[in-house]
């Protein structure tokens, strides 16, 4: 969208059902990747509530102007005429539709000269999506070292100089099932997921979930060994507010370990389907696990608050597991089993650290 005017025009041609349904697509992923669908839904309230009140205006008029027929003999009539009902029915429809369109012109003019959705916009971008851009500079640098080494391997030529943007990736079964977030993958030619240890494997995308901002991926690599049953659980029911929680992440090209507490049982704008959280978090953490004291993961790092320290949000569980339970059959090469028995409850913060880190990968896009 050009402007806030071209976008209006578009979200009432949405509202009201005039568009196909290829545009109508295209309209539903430009709000979802620009972050307008809290202004979509504040336009439709609005609207909503001009037309009940245009309604309210026309019927009462309507209803003045037969009473003044009435008594003015025009009743005598009435049995040539349509019944009342009718009558009233079809003025209604007509004195609605003026009443509503001129409202709606005022009152956007209004809006638009006072800034209105100039605050929507700003208010909106105060949300940022943790996807790490790998900047020219250090591209260039790598492929640089790449050639002076000498190194004649496609894997870690692609690894060390292709690489667009990056996020954390963690095993959700243990035969490489691997869950992101959506915005990490989204647009990706190939992916790699890179471990700890510095071992690299492609993976593909076989489902997404937009609305969820997740992505489930599959390891398809020959070199990749099924590991054991992951050590961590994950939790179906919510968690409490200032519970202990913990991440670990690839902020930079090494894991990260952060931990805060949860701050709020609602995410960004009031998102019921997520946590905020006050772990500080940077381009990278995206898609990292968010586990409880207990070892249990309750959310999937995806975002935080610009301008506000430690403000951080993450997607719940629930969420999760929601779109694990939607992905299609088809698309899975071999069963995905969640695991149920979560072995670090009772460890040391470290000990707990040093079991997850293995699961959990630095996601490349390229």
């Amino acid at each position: 969208m050009e402007n806030e005017q071209e976008f209006i025009m578009q979200a009432d041609k949405y509202l009201n059902g005039e568009m196909e349904d290829r545009e109508r697509v295209a309209f539903e992923r430009y709000c979802e990747e620009n972050a307008a669908a809290e202004q979509l839904a504040t336009h439709r309230l609005f609207l909503q509530q001009l037309k009940e009140h245009a309604d309210r205006v026309a019927f009462k008029n309507t209803l003045s102007a037969a009473a003044a027929r009435y008594h003015a003999g025009d009743s005598l009539a009435a049995e040539q005429r349509e019944p009342l009902i009718v009558t009233l029915w079809n003025k209604f429809k007509v004195n609605s539709l003026v009443a509503a369109s001129v409202a709606i012109v005022a009152v956007f003019s209004t809006l638009w000269m006072s800034g209105y959705y100039k605050t929507i916009e700003k208010t909106s971008t105060n949300y940022s999506a943790l996807r790490r851009d790998m900047n020219d500079v250090k591209k260039n640098v790598n492929a640089q070292n790449a050639v002076i080494r000498n190194i004649n391997n496609d894997k870690q030529r692609d690894d060390r100089s292709a690489s667009n943007f990056g996020g954390t990736g963690f095993i959700i079964s243990a035969n490489g099932y691997v869950v992101t977030n959506y915005h990490v993958v989204r647009g990706a030619d190939s992916v790699h997921l890179q471990s700890t240890k510095g071992e690299s494997f492609k993976a593909k995308v076989i489902y997404i979930d937009p609305t969820h901002d997740l992505a489930m991926l599959r390891i398809n690599d020959s070199t990749f060994a099924p590991l054991k049953n992951a050590p961590y659980t994950f939790k179906e029911t919510p968690s409490e507010l200032g519970e202990d929680v913990y991440t670990i992440g690839y902020p930079r090209d090494e894991v990260v370990y952060g931990q805060g507490y949860l701050s709020s049982r609602t995410g960004y704008a009031g998102d019921t389907t997520a946590y905020q959280i006050s772990i500080p978090v940077n381009p990278g953490n995206s898609g990292g696990p968010v586990l409880d004291s207990k070892g249990n993961v309750v959310g999937i790092i995806s975002g935080k608050q610009t301008g506000i320290d430690g403000a951080s949000f993450a997607i719940k569980t629930e969420a999760l597991l929601n779109s694990i339970a939607a992905i299609p059959v088809d698309s899975l090469e071999s069963e995905l089993v969640i695991n149920k028995k979560n072995a670090l409850g009772g460890l040391k913060r470290t000990e707990q650290v040093k079991k997850i880190q293995d699961y959990v990968y630095l996601v490349k896009v390229y």
